[in-house]
């Protein structure tokens, strides 16, 4: 099993089942019950490699926000069907390598940057 630190403590996260949050199995987890509200994320499925970083839950409220600015752009906007064009033109608009850029491993400065560029994205498109 990979080892997963939490980024607010430092402390080991544990690899448990979702269970424990949602009270139903969505798959695994990395969670880690030392902070405040918990700072948990997923893993890729039939896999203990995490989806992103751990994520309190002011970053959860914040990843959610950056998704509804990001992802109508890819699912029906500009990059209709591309996501992977979309994340290229987000990493560019960031001035992040493409590895880097990807919402799962944003913490709160570089969700609200997400938010404020789709948002003048789409501005321009009107």
């Amino acid at each position: 099993m990979k080892e997963v630190y939490c980024d607010y403590c430092g402390r080991r996260a544990e690899f448990v089942d979702s269970k424990v949050i949602y009270g139903k199995s969505y798959g695994m987890i990395y969670l880690c019950r030392c902070c405040p509200g918990y700072a948990y994320v997923g893993v890729h499925k039939g896999t203990d490699r995490p989806l992103g970083r751990l994520a309190d839950m002011e970053l959860r409220e914040l990843k959610k926000l950056a998704h509804a600015a990001f992802d109508p752009l890819w699912k029906e906007g500009r990059f209709k069907g591309h996501r992977k064009a979309a994340y290229a033109w987000l990493s560019e608009q960031m001035g992040l390598p493409q590895e880097k850029t990807h919402i799962g491993m944003f913490d709160t400065v570089r969700c609200e940057r997400v938010v404020q560029i789709c948002q003048e994205e789409r501005s321009r498109q009107c």
